[in-house]
């Protein structure tokens, strides 16, 4: 068992003073088959577009299993801290599921922007959402140009601008076919 742990210590230059390309270039794939089983383990929730939560984790552990790679840092302790960060990114997603005074304090909540065609002027102020990225969110995520065709609109928690048109009023068309036969009415959606 020693004769094994002698030739990982070597490979990895855990005792060395300085890295050499290789001992990096190792340890550079022994990292990235670790990260990749820690984003594994995390499962989704720090990988497509999500809360601070979300990102904090992925910047941190970038940080962290970075000094693993360099050597700037232990080696298997570094890895260690990155699995304790995962673990705990995904107890606080277990609390948060259960409780949502838990998962508002982690991961914000949402802010209603428009309401009924009418800017909440006083909810875009707290957001720091300007009416010209409001009007960005609204030609971009729903294909809508004014405000007023707008039923709500919402900053979500991950930090995009949620947009639920108003429902548009039908086109009648009212067509007379011919004398003493009824009016054919046509609803255009």
């Amino acid at each position: 068992m020693e004769g094994i742990w002698e030739i990982i210590s070597q490979v990895l230059g855990l005792e060395v003073d300085e890295l050499s390309v290789w001992h990096m270039a190792i340890r550079a794939f022994v990292v990235y088959v670790a990260a990749l089983a820690m984003v594994r383990l995390g499962e989704k929730r720090f990988r497509g577009e999500n809360t601070a939560f979300d990102l904090i984790l992925g910047i941190i552990l970038g940080s962290v299993v970075s000094r693993a790679v360099t050597g700037q840092a232990p080696f298997f302790p570094t890895l260690g801290a990155g699995f304790v960060l995962v673990g705990l990114h995904w107890l606080f997603s277990v609390l948060a599921f259960h409780s949502d005074r838990f998962g508002t304090l982690v991961k914000g909540s949402d802010r209603m922007l428009v309401k009924d065609g009418e800017i909440l002027w006083d909810e875009m102020q707290e957001s720091h959402i300007t009416e010209n990225d409001l009007l960005d969110a609204l030609r971009t995520q729903a294909n809508i140009a004014a405000v007023s065709e707008v039923k709500e609109a919402r900053l979500e928690r991950g930090g995009n601008i949620s947009v639920i048109p108003r429902d548009s009023e039908p086109t009648v068309l009212e067509i007379d076919v011919a004398e003493g036969v009824q009016t054919v009415r046509i609803q255009l959606e």
